[in-house]
């Protein structure tokens, strides 16, 4: 997972503050998936957007990569309010 220690920080930022944290799963670096695996790991996270009130992107420098996009998709489609961490640049993204 790309920029793992800060979802830890913001995990228990947000969590110290009152919210209900749902983050994506965090495995070893090491750990070997095959496509079944990763398409049910997927899935289930989508399930965790659809669960939420608000979905918050951590764009360390920026970067939104395509799983993100799709994440960001999937949230705007069901009406979840998506906001950045660091501010972002005017892209696809943007468009509601």
């Amino acid at each position: 997972m790309r920029f793992r220690e800060e979802f830890e920080r913001l995990d228990a930022e947000l969590t110290l503050a009152g919210h209900v944290v749902l983050t994506p799963i965090v495995l070893d670096p090491a750990t070997k998936l095959d496509a079944a695996e990763r398409a049910r790991l997927a899935r289930v996270h989508l399930q965790r957007i659809a669960m939420s009130d608000q979905v918050l992107i951590v764009n360390v420098g920026d970067y939104v990569g395509e799983s993100t996009r799709r994440e960001i998709e999937h949230a705007r489609s069901r009406g979840i309010p998506v906001s950045f961490l660091e501010p972002h640049a005017n892209d696809d993204d943007d468009a509601a």
